[in-house]
C-alpha cells in the first residue's frame, strides 16, 4: 500500500518518459508584464496612497506583497506532475464554491460599491470569482476529457456542461458580478469548442445564453444607464460617461510615443480606477501607442505559446487545461482593453499582471505556473519513443519519422467518430 508521503510526493514527480525545463516563451513575457505592472502600480497609486493613507508607497508595498505570494504559488504549481494537476480538480472545485458562498456569510462577506464580491479571512481580503474561474477551467478540463468520445452528442456534451455551470452563473449574478458571469459563459463555450462539441449545438446554446445575459443586463437600471453611457458617453460626461471619456483623453494624450513614465496627468484623480480596470489607458498615456502595442505583443506571445503547448499535448485533460488557461488570459485581456478603448460597456475586469489587486495578480501567477507545469511535459516531437494508449491498442512510434507524429490525433478522431455512430 502506498504511504501518504509517497502519495503526495507523486503530485510533484517529474513527468513520465522524460522531463524538460519550463518554457521561456511563457515566463519571459510574463516577467516583463509583471515588471511593467509594478511600475504602473507605483505610477498610478502614489497620489492615491498619499491622499488615503499619507504614504505614497502604501499600495505599491501591498502589491509587492501580493506578487511575492503569487510567485510562491506560481512556483509551487509549476512543479506539479500531471497526476498532481488532476488531483487538484476536486479540491479547487470545493474551495472556489465554498468561497463563493462565503460572500453571503455575515462578517465574512463584504459589500463594496453595492456588490457583495469579497470575503475577509482574518487579514486576507480576497475576491472568490478569480479563483472560481481557474477552478472552473480545471473542472471542465477533467469533465470534458472524460466525455471526449461523446462530445458531439448534445445530451452527453453541451447540455450537461451547461446544467452544471448554471448554478455558478446564478451565484455570480446574485452578487452581482455581471462581468465575471460573461467571462464564465465565454470560457465555457471556448472549452466546449476545443473539446469537440458540434458548432450547431454551441450556436443553439449560445443563442439562449445571449438572450439570458441581455435580460439580466436590462433587469438592472444601473446597467441600462451604463450601456447608454457606452453608446454616447458625451451625453453623460459628468456622470456614467465620465470614466470612458477620461480614458479616451488618456489614449489621445499619449500619442505615438507617450509623455514619458509618470508624466501623464490622467492618473491624478481624473481617470477613475486608473490603477485597476483602466491601467492600460495609463500605459498608453505614458508610453503611447507604441507602448500599448508592446504590451499587447507580450500578451500575444504568452497566449499563443500556451495554445501551441495545448495543441501539441497528447493527453486530453492536459490539452484542455492548457486551452482553458490560455483562453482565460486571452478573454481577460481582450475584454479589459475593449472596455478601455470603448468597444464594450464597462465590465470591471482587471488586466492580468498589470492591474493592482491581490486576487488578480496572485491568480494570474498561479495560472502561469500551471502553464509552466504543462510546458515541462515533453512534446510529441521531443523524444524518440512514447507509448500512447488509445482504447485497447498501444502505439509505439519513432518521433524522427514525421508521418508518425499525427498518430495520436488520428486515433483521437477515430474514437470520436466511433462515438457518434
Amino acid at each position: 500500500m502506498q504511504s501518504a508521503g509517497a502519495y503526495f510526493r507523486s503530485w510533484f514527480a517529474r513527468f513520465e518518459v522524460s522531463w524538460r525545463g519550463p518554457d521561456p516563451w511563457l515566463y519571459v513575457p510574463a516577467t516583463v508584464l509583471v515588471l511593467i505592472g509594478t511600475l504602473m502600480v507605483l505610477n498610478t497609486t502614489y497620489f492615491l496612497g498619499r491622499a488615503k493613507t499619507g504614504d505614497g508607497f502604501h499600495f505599491f508595498k501591498m502589491q509587492m506583497m501580493h506578487i511575492a505570494v503569487g510567485l510562491v504559488l506560481g512556483t509551487l504549481s509549476s512543479q506539479f506532475s500531471l497526476a498532481g494537476l488532476r488531483r487538484l480538480v476536486a479540491p479547487m472545485a470545493v474551495l472556489s464554491s465554498g468561497l463563493l458562498l462565503a460572500v453571503w456569510i455575515p462578517d465574512v462577506g463584504l459589500v463594496r460599491g453595492g456588490a457583495r464580491r469579497w470575503v475577509r479571512l482574518g487579514p486576507v481580503l480576497a475576491e472568490p470569482s478569480e479563483l472560481v474561474k481557474l477552478g472552473l477551467v480545471f473542472f471542465l478540463a477533467d469533465f470534458l476529457s472524460r466525455r471526449e468520445a461523446r462530445m458531439r452528442e448534445l445530451k452527453a456534451g453541451v447540455l450537461p456542461t451547461i446544467l452544471i455551470v448554471l448554478p455558478l452563473l446564478a451565484m455570480l449574478l446574485k452578487q452581482p458580478d455581471f462581468g465575471s458571469a460573461v467571462m464564465v459563459v465565454m470560457l465555457v463555450f471556448t472549452m466546449l469548442l476545443a473539446a469537440g462539441a458540434r458548432l450547431k449545438h454551441l450556436a443553439e446554446a449560445g443563442g439562449v445564453a445571449l438572450g439570458g445575459l441581455v435580460m439580466q443586463a436590462m433587469a438592472k437600471p444601473y446597467r441600462i444607464k451604463r450601456f447608454a453611457a457606452f453608446v454616447d458617453p458625451w451625453r453623460a460626461a459628468r456622470g456614467a460617461g465620465f470614466q470612458l471619456i477620461q480614458s479616451f483623453i488618456a489614449l489621445g494624450e499619449g500619442g505615438k510615443w507617450g509623455q514619458g513614465l509618470g508624466a501623464g496627468r490622467q492618473k491624478m484623480f481624473y481617470l477613475p480606477q486608473a490603477h485597476t480596470d483602466f491601467v492600460f489607458a495609463v500605459v498608453t498615456d505614458d508610453f503611447g501607442l507604441v507602448g500599448g502595442l508592446a504590451v499587447l505583443a507580450l500578451f500575444a506571445v504568452l497566449m499563443f505559446r500556451g495554445m501551441r503547448r495545448a495543441h501539441a499535448e497528447p493527453d486530453p485533460f492536459a490539452s484542455l487545461l492548457g486551452v482553458g488557461i490560455s483562453s482565460l488570459f486571452a478573454l481577460q485581456v481582450l475584454i479589459n482593453i475593449a472596455v478601455v478603448i470603448g468597444l464594450v460597456p464597462t465590465k470591471g475586469l482587471p488586466l492580468p499582471f498589470l492591474s493592482y489587486g491581490g486576487s488578480s495578480i496572485v491568480m494570474a501567477l498561479a495560472q502561469l505556473g500551471v502553464l509552466l507545469a504543462l510546458s515541462r511535459r515533453p512534446a510529441l516531437s521531443s523524444y524518440s519513443e512514447k507509448i500512447l494508449l488509445s482504447g485497447t491498442t498501444s502505439w509505439r512510434y519513432d518521433a524522427r519519422d514525421a508521418s508518425h507524429r499525427d498518430l495520436f490525433s488520428q486515433n483521437r478522431k477515430k474514437r470520436m467518430a466511433r462515438g457518434t455512430n
